[in-house]
């Protein structure tokens, strides 16, 4: 072997080795720079074919100009005759340049004429198969425009820490399939239902909305039908805690007094909610966390029928009008079904946040997002058992989307509880009225203030 063969096969070793550790170390710079340009010509070139086969083309009449053979002369040479015909031809959709995103890329579409965005999202799949990405999602920012935003890689494969939380009410809790924050934001969305079997992070996200909501000055109430093995832990940091039935019914009778004091108080003041009176008049948020939401509605024999019926009837208030007076609701449960009773299905209407975990049965995944999008609910059943913290989110922008939260141990959890119980206001202070909040502008000051309990 010459030299100058060796000389080419060193080069191209170590441009390969260079190439694989500049995707290792940098990915998101080798993205950009070598992987996307390719994939953006790549993406181009086969759109044709690509629409062609997933049927998003439109036979369209078109001028082409043709060759049709005529007849075979005596001297055997075939005689052509050259015409403009009006034949029907695939068109495709015009499509703009691609552009990279952090974890894939995403282009404009200008939609045929009859075509909608639906079109498109039932088209996703086929798309990513072609392409060769992990994942397509359909969006349209206005009528005649369809956006792709393409995944090339999984980003739920792995998540980092939980990052602080500076915003009232406002808890990062993982990340979107789409690699942006997921958040849980109360004031936008003030109730939230979050199902999921045993295994599936259900529990894992509880205790990322308790870290995250620990430093922040708001009220913590705490319904454990599980005996109180769950929430007891956090109790440094809970207002108020319920572990029986009887215990839960009497703290929603608080709650609704809370709520009607706070209704009167609104009123009095020419404000519509708390968020429009004074700081030195607002009242301290309180944020409800149910697990086992259908320990409470079960019923063993008849006599629980009264408490069960004054227990959904409660929280369905709390659930209908707490928004407006700070009260706000995150209840999870194993199964959530519609043999529990109405009171049920009456407060999932009331929940616009939907967390779906891995379930054991299509109904739980059916009452949670069913009445949302059939293609989330499609999505929610193939969550695999090996893949803990992955749930479909529909959140408050209209969408649904993969996303995985965080993982925080109990022990971290348990930490921030401690570390921040003297900011746990007591219930009877609430109840009463005594308990002053701070203004969001100070709160953010004081939240990039304090100590990380993790660094603890």
């Amino acid at each position: 072997m010459s030299d100058t063969t060796l000389l080419a096969l060193g080069v191209l070793a170590a441009s390969a080795a260079g190439l694989w550790a500049w995707r290792r170390w940098h990915y998101p710079s080798f993205w950009l720079v070598a992987a996307f340009p390719l994939v953006a010509i790549s993406v181009r070139a086969s759109w044709r074919k690509v629409a062609l086969g997933c049927g998003l083309t439109k036979k369209r009449q078109r001028f082409w100009f043709t060759t049709v053979p005529g007849l075979v002369a005596s001297t055997g040479v075939v005689r052509v005759r050259r015409k403009w015909q009006r034949i029907a031809v695939d068109t495709k959709p015009f499509m703009w340049l691609p552009k990279p995103t952090r974890y894939g890329w995403r282009v404009t579409l200008h939609t045929l004429e009859g075509q909608i965005p639906a079109d498109y999202a039932d088209a996703a799949e086929r798309l990513a198969h072609s392409w060769g990405v992990h994942a397509i999602r359909v969006s349209s920012p206005r009528p005649g425009r369809v956006v792709l935003a393409a995944t090339v890689r999984d980003p739920l494969v792995r998540v980092e820490t939980l990052p602080a939380s500076p915003e009232l009410l406002k808890v990062t809790v993982g990340r979107l399939e789409t690699g942006g924050p997921w958040i849980i934001d109360f004031r936008t969305v003030p109730h939230w239902l979050n199902a999921g079997a045993t295994q599936s992070g259900k529990s894992n996200l509880a205790n990322a909305l308790v870290q995250g909501l620990a430093p922040q000055p708001v009220a913590l109430v705490g319904f454990d039908l599980k005996g109180g093995v769950e929430f007891t832990p956090y109790s440094p940091r809970l207002s108020a805690l319920g572990t029986t039935r009887a215990e839960c019914v009497a703290l929603l009778d608080d709650l609704v007094s809370l709520m009607t004091g706070r209704m009167a108080q609104c009123r009095e003041a020419g404000a519509r909610n708390i968020w429009q009176l004074s700081d030195d008049q607002r009242p301290v948020p309180v944020v409800v966390l149910v697990d086992e939401l259908a320990e409470l509605y079960l019923m063993a024999d008849k006599s629980e029928k009264d408490e069960i019926a004054k227990t959904s009837t409660a929280l369905l208030r709390v659930a209908q009008l707490g928004r407006a007076f700070g009260i706000y609701l995150f209840c999870c449960g194993q199964r959530i079904g519609s043999d529990l009773g109405p009171g049920v299905t009456a407060l999932r209407a009331q929940c616009s946040g939907r967390i779906c975990h891995r379930v054991n049965d299509p109904e739980t995944a059916t009452m949670t997002l069913g009445d949302l999008d059939p293609a989330a609910l499609a999505s929610a059943r193939a969550i695999p058992a090996e893949t803990p913290g992955v749930a479909i989110v529909a959140s408050q922008d209209g969408q649904w989307y993969r996303a995985r939260s965080y993982y925080v141990s109990e022990q971290a959890a348990e930490l921030a509880a401690s570390t921040y119980a003297d900011r746990s206001p007591a219930w009877a202070d609430v109840v009463a009225g005594n308990a002053a909040q701070v203004s969001d502008t100070d709160l953010a000051e004081f939240l990039n203030s304090i100590p990380d309990p993790r660094e603890a």
